[in-house]
């Protein structure tokens, strides 16, 4: 009978154990989550601008080297 309830035990922890493993992350997450300090909207648009006007700059760079690239290209092919 004591061999059947380690039996048993074991296989709640089996069971159980992913959950209750699952509760802790996430309350650590919710303590973490509420220590950051979160940006205002202004901050966030202003963010935002920068990002699109970064990859738009990088976007014309490529382009641009992508275009001598190609011109070289037809002439040493031709």
């Amino acid at each position: 009978m004591e061999k059947q309830t380690q039996e048993i035990g074991k296989i709640k922890g089996f069971i159980f154990k992913p959950f209750v493993s699952l509760k802790t992350f996430l309350y650590e997450v919710h303590v973490e989550l509420v220590k950051c300090t979160w940006p205002t909207r202004k901050e966030l648009f202003g963010s935002s601008i920068v990002v699109i006007v970064s990859v738009l700059i990088l976007a014309a760079v490529v382009s641009f080297f992508d275009l001598i690239v190609l011109g070289f290209l037809k002439l040493v092919i031709h």
